[in-house]
């Protein structure tokens, strides 16, 4: 029992010990943190590591030292606007040991946020055939407008295809693998080819959006590169995205995006065209030709 309790003793030194330098690197003074880009992709190991090292000495602690009691936070209620299931418990016998008859008076409701991951479903398109008696003329509804023609997906599907690529940041290799484990084979570049055209059958709600922003007096704009990979060569080359973005002030929030292979100036002349106002620009100027307000160095 004695070497138990000193090898547990050793344990808990030990994780305690490990918690400090975790607390250490999150709650440091700013002298002796991590640099900021570390620490935000070290945070959420560091808060798991801290809460998983503290469960296991609560395990080893037969005798909880006294500690000053914690505020334990409030538990918010959840959405009521999700849709709801109720599970119903009851007991496996309503008869009471003495012999009387038991009713229900209540009960009690407990309620757990769940998931439910990604379902296909399928989904039908009945067309009626209705014909004359007298002439025999058939009459039948159209087939309802596609973003791609004959593939047998919905639009929905390429809203969540899309979404989860350029809003989620999920590459088509890893949609592939959720396709397959439903069964659902779907080649990487089949997935390709519907962002493509996904993107052309978009493109009127890209010129909507430029006509908000360029409604504008005062539009924010920045330049981001990314490594592009060349083609035919595993080298990568720096482009651009150029973010144009409506003013805080404006009464429509709105962002545009564009892609480009370089910086040059032109890039910003062909989006901005004969717009006129005044461009809150980043720290290098590509925006000649249009009144600026200075340096941003983000928005």
């Amino acid at each position: 029992m004695g070497k138990k309790i000193n090898r547990d003793q050793t344990v808990i030194e030990k994780l305690t010990f490990e918690i400090a330098q975790l607390k250490r690197l999150k709650f440091a003074t700013r002298s002796e943190q991590l640099n900021p880009q570390q620490a935000s992709l070290l945070d959420d190991l560091i808060d798991t590591d801290i809460a998983a090292i503290e469960a296991k000495l609560h395990g080893l602690q037969a005798v909880p030292a006294a500690t000053e009691k914690k505020q334990k936070p409030k538990r918010t209620a959840l959405p009521a606007e999700l849709p709801r299931t109720l599970i119903h418990h009851e007991p496996d016998n309503t008869h009471c040991p003495c012999g009387c008859a038991v009713k229900r008076i209540g009960e009690d409701v407990s309620e757990k946020l769940d998931y439910t991951p990604g379902v296909f479903t399928v989904e039908g398109h009945v067309r009626g055939k209705w014909v004359c008696d007298d002439c025999e003329t058939l009459i039948q509804a159209s087939v309802p407008a596609q973003v791609i023609d004959k593939v047998t997906l919905s639009a929905g599907l390429l809203a969540h295809v899309m979404i989860a690529k350029f809003a989620d940041h999920l590459p088509l290799y890893r949609q592939e693998l959720i396709f397959g484990r439903a069964c659902l084979a779907t080649p990487r570049s089949t997935l390709a080819q519907w962002v493509g055209v996904t993107g052309v059958q978009l493109q009127p709600l890209v010129d909507a959006l430029r006509d908000v922003v360029l409604r504008q007096l005062v539009i924010h704009a920045n330049e981001t590169p990314v490594q592009m990979p060349a083609p035919g060569s595993k080298k990568t080359h720096r482009s651009y995205v150029w973010a144009y973005a409506t003013s805080q002030f404006g009464k429509t929030a709105a962002v545009l995006y564009d892609f480009s292979p370089s910086r040059a100036g032109e890039h910003a002349r062909n989006v901005l065209q004969d717009w006129k106002g005044t461009v809150g620009r980043g720290r290098r100027s590509s925006y000649h030709g249009f009144s600026q307000t200075g340096c941003l160095t983000a928005f």
